[in-house]
């Protein structure tokens, strides 16, 4: 379900120059399709994720290839370069330029044909990887090349970079798979393109037109250049740099299509692509080879090689360390054998006997060595897996070492020979050595020859970048005396461009010129950019002239040297939030397709904000305001962003500056449900003042006039208050006497807003739970709040004030150290994560932040060997709220569970939509339940009745009752309550009646 959306900055025009709106108006007039010029849409487009920043003149979302064909044809009119664009992950800043830029990917990807005998796809440029694996997967099939960016990047980015990824080592370079390219060029020509026999070339040369003008031209420029093209292309697995003219040898069969793959959108449009595609393999095994270093596991590839491997990965220790800091991947580091460096060797077929005896066939041999390196064999689906996820990881954890300096791409994937890549290592880290580059991780696709590393190069200062460039034209020279290639995966683009000569000679770089010339005579198609490149130390994103804006915040960004402007440029744009597989990050994207409503493209917005280029206007930018409105504040990229960018939180300092000094701006909805607490505590001051109020919010006429006021979406229903809160229960209660001291202590249980004035019973269970435990419950002796609604509606200074005074209330128990349970996880985030920013230095808020529990930390902490009377014996699927996922996890709740019998599935559904107050909120309610229909509610629809359903969020329990699948959550504390009072739940409703008894 994906949500076409009337954007408000679709509406908004640019002011810009005459040809700008007179373009504008053109491609709105003859595109069916999306067309954006305003400052929000050009920011987010303004870099990828290289060095690199050149802000378009616009963009395109075509809806269909022929809207594509129909823009490019606007856009020759208007004489205006083009840029084609698909994930936007290059690292070599090839998908940035001052063009209007094609977005293929929230319309174009669909598969158009598939012929499983043939093995065969026709796909459009926009087809994510692993969505589109996911189609094929269902015939045993799938696309060979496999980059790290498999989540988001697609089929035509692919096509544009030549892509490779770890499975090329078994399947090739993606030029490998490209059967034939259907192409549009700059002036309009339109036609497919693959192998030329003599007989097709002299059929298009007889028709005569644009087609064969190119095709003789093609054939004269190979006739000129082949003995040196042949002389000087190196002959190796990873040969990604330059054009590939040696396609159209004829030896290679003068193949148009394959000598396009990889041209970077520098020559021609690629509309559809027909993609040969491989049978998916059942059985693997994964063999981790350990070395004292990277040159000895490097000079070791070629013996592994000889073994037939379908992957061959390096890593070292450098890169193993950082994952270890970040808590990357500690399951998988945990299966690492003895060494500092290591080879992982995959092997994969249809028979696991067959794939175990290979595996064993390299340990075996290598152990016959004098000094052979140490050893493991892993067959199982789960840790190999993991292993490959800590490879995969790896961009995201070396972007951001402790105690370092910010890595940066420039010298990121350059590949030689497999078998001279042990010495290529070791000059190359002697050339990193004497750049005082040292303390750098290097690993990468080691079995052909591929080199990853990022790089502390210093793009502040006029030296550094005069530093940045020395280094890249001598580590070009060191890969050329390997007769290796400057680029093994990500293409050249700007980064490399400019030192082609010194891999291929003027000779072969003059004809590279020659095939841009006679595609592209004009240099409109992505220019200076392979051929006739810019400056490789121009245009740097963060380079010697950047200044950002330096305000001062209520957040304290402690990771950022306490600076807004650093936070926002953690992004490294590898496009890991516009995944659709797993995991939280980005709902909003996965709803709506759109860059700009990605973390990645709000990340750009906020940083071109800091700039103050596009976005001219600072904190009252109602463009960055518009990208922030359908960001959940789920917090889903705090922890599924490799590099830590935390958009709620950034979405809360802006909205707070945004509307400061004009509240009366605000949406109706920061008072109602920002203020909630107030309401709540005013709605539930005695019972009939709370059955007035639900009685007034379920009156269909009276219910649509307080939507109205409040800015709530009409489509939702207002939920009930309780008529007795929680803390009015337990004030009037009489405690059970145990019959002997409380063994555990004191625990004070935190009466949350959502917990004590809507959901009571859940507090009352916990109740339950901790007394059989062994805790004297206490709750806090006046009125305190976490200001969860008001940090989530940006409306900083009275969340302060209100955590300040909690912090007043809560002093003794931060004193004598106190465990404070949290119910809602919302609010334990509070404290475990906003807190400690929003007051730093607050030794209090940092006490509160550590002395923080969910019910299932506390009773693995305080209670290991407590067990309730009863065991339930059922199932369960739970539904972690996102800010438990991203801030406190899941681990503890399994467990926990399991001592009541109950077997629990953690879901791994995403965001249920609703994210506290963004579900109700009127205008984003399609989002909302777009987000639940991704994947949440078509698992519940499919779950057996007899399951439990747990959410300990209110969101979550809520979003899931409002919709239509019939069933009603609990908490976990519910749950262990029922085990505690000894009587299993049953009934067709399994929730509702365990709901009944544990109130």
């Amino acid at each position: 379900m994906i949500v076409d959306l009337d954007l408000p900055r679709v509406r908004r025009a640019r002011a810009g120059t005459d040809t700008d709106v007179g373009l504008e108006a053109a491609l709105r007039d003859r595109v069916d399709g999306e067309v954006r010029f305003d400052a929000g849409s050009r920011a987010a487009y303004s870099t990828d994720a290289s060095n690199y920043r050149e802000v378009p003149i616009g963009v395109v979302v075509p809806r269909t290839v022929d809207d594509a064909e129909a823009a490019v044809a606007v856009c020759h009119e208007h004489g205006v370069p083009i840029l084609s664009r698909g994930g936007g992950t290059n690292l070599a800043g090839s998908t940035t330029n001052t063009a209007v830029v094609l977005d293929w990917t929230k319309y174009c990807h669909r598969l158009v044909s598939l012929d499983v005998e043939a093995r065969t796809a026709v796909v459009e440029p926009g087809a994510a990887l692993d969505p589109l694996n996911d189609q094929l997967a269902a015939h045993g099939l799938g696309v060979g090349p496999k980059p790290s960016t498999h989540a988001s990047c697609s089929i035509g980015g692919m096509i544009g970079n030549n892509s490779c990824g770890s499975t090329a080592q078994a399947y090739g370079k993606m030029a490998d798979s490209v059967r034939r390219l259907e192409i549009l060029t700059y002036d309009g020509l339109r036609c497919w393109v693959g192998p030329t026999s003599d007989e097709e070339y002299e059929r298009i040369l007889a028709a005569g037109g644009r087609r064969a003008e190119l095709y003789r031209g093609m054939r004269a420029l190979r006739d000129r250049h082949a003995e040196e093209i042949r002389a000087r292309y190196p002959d190796i697995p990873r040969r990604v740099s330059g054009y590939n003219l040696d396609a159209l040898l004829p030896e290679q069969g003068f193949d148009v299509a394959k000598a396009l793959v990889g041209s970077e959108s520098t020559l021609v449009t690629v509309l559809q692509a027909e993609i040969e595609l491989f049978p998916t393999r059942s059985a693997s095994a994964l063999v981790v080879l350990g070395y004292p270093d990277v040159v000895a596991a490097a000079s070791d590839v070629p013996a592994v090689v000889a073994h037939g491997p379908s992957a061959l990965e390096g890593i070292d220790s450098r890169l193993v360390e950082l994952e270890r800091n970040e808590s990357l991947a500690d399951e998988a580091i945990a299966e690492l054998p003895r060494g500092e460096s290591w080879l992982m060797a995959q092997f994969s077929g249809d028979d696991q006997d067959a794939v175990d005896r290979a595996a064993r066939g390299l340990v075996d041999e290598l152990r016959r060595r004098d000094d052979p390196p140490s050893a493991k064999v892993l067959d199982q689906p789960l840790s190999e897996q993991q292993l490959w996820e800590a490879r995969e990881a790896g961009l995201g954890a070396t972007a951001y070492p402790p105690l370092s300096s910010q890595t940066h791409p420039g010298w990121e994937d350059a590949a030689v020979a497999p078998d001279r890549l042990g010495d290529y290592l070791r000059d190359y880290l002697d050339l990193l050595s004497r750049h005082g580059l040292g303390e750098t991780a290097v690993y990468g696709h080691f079995g052909q020859g591929c080199v990853h590393c990022r790089i502390p190069f210093d793009l502040g200062t006029a030296g550094g970048v005069t530093d940045f460039r020395a280094f890249l034209v001598e580590a070009a020279q060191l890969a050329a005396s390997y007769g290796g290639s400057l680029s093994g995966e990500h293409g050249d683009g700007q980064a490399r461009g400019e030192l082609l000569p010194i891999m291929f000679g003027e000779r072969i770089v003059e004809a590279f010129g020659e095939l841009k010339a006679l595609f592209d005579p004009g240099e409109k198609m992505n220019p200076g950019k392979v051929v006739h490149p810019r400056r490789l130390d121009t245009d740097l994103r963060q380079g010697s002239d950047h200044r950002p804006w330096e305000p001062e915040t209520f957040f304290d960004y402690p990771d950022d040297s306490h600076r807004f402007s650093s936070a926002v440029s953690r992004c490294v744009g590898i496009g890991h939030c516009r995944g659709h597989e797993s995991g939280v990050m980005c709902p909003s994207y996965r709803a709506t397709r759109e860059e700009e409503h990605s973390t990645r493209g709000r990340s750009r917005v906020l940083f071109e904000m800091m700039r103050g280029e596009v976005i001219t206007d600072g904190w009252r930018s109602t463009e960055v305001r518009d990208a922030l409105d359908l960001c959940l504040a789920c917090k889903g990229c705090r922890s599924d962003c490799p590099v830590d960018v935390d958009m709620a939180t950034y979405k809360a300092e802006f909205l707070s500056h945004h509307y400061a000094g004009r509240a009366w701006r605000r949406p109706l909805a920061h008072w109602s449900m920002g203020w909630l607490p107030l309401w709540a505590r005013l709605a539930t001051r005695a019972a009939p003042v709370a059955r007035l109020v639900n009685r007034t919010t379920a009156t269909p006429g009276l219910s649509r006039l307080v939507k109205k006021a409040g800015g709530v979406a009409p489509q939702r229903e207002i939920p009930s208050f309780a008529e007795e809160r929680f803390v009015t229960w337990f004030a009037r209660r009489t405690p059970q006497v145990p019959a002997e001291p409380h063994p555990r202590g004191r625990v004070l249980l935190w009466p949350d807003t959502f917990t004590d004035a809507f959901h009571p019973a859940i507090a009352r269970a916990a109740v339950t739970v901790l007394e059989a435990a062994g805790f004297q419950v206490t709750v806090p002796d006046a009125e305190v709040c976490c200001g969860l609604t008001w940090i989530s509606t940006g409306q900083l200074p009275v969340a302060q004030r209100v955590l300040r005074r909690t912090l007043e209330v809560l002093r003794p128990q931060l004193r004598d150290g106190t465990p404070i349970l949290v119910l809602e996880p919302s609010c334990a985030a509070v404290f475990r994560s906003d807190l400690p920013e929003l007051l730093h230095g607050d030794e209090d808020a940092h006490r509160l932040a550590a002395q923080t529990y969910t019910l299932a930390e506390l009773l693995q902490a305080e209670a290991p060997d407590w067990r309730p009377a009863t065991r339930l014996d059922r199932r369960a699927v739970a539904q972690p709220h996102c800010h438990q996922h991203a801030v406190l996890g899941t681990d503890a709740d399994q467990a926990v569970a399991a001592r009541a019998g109950v077997d629990l599935e953690v879901l791994d559904a995403g965001c249920c939509g609703l994210a506290g107050n963004f579900g109700f909120e009127d205008g984003h309610y399609d989002v909302s339940m777009a987000c639940a229909e991704d994947k949440l509610l078509p698992i519940l629809r499919d779950t057996d009745p007899e399951t439990l359903v747990i959410a300990d969020g209110y969101s979550c329990r809520t979003q899931i009752e409002q919709s239509d699948v019939g069933r009603t959550p609990v908490h976990l504390a519910e749950v262990l309550a029922a085990a505690v009072r000894g009587y299993p739940p049953r009934g067709e409703r399994p929730e509702r009646d365990l709901t009944r008894r544990a109130s």
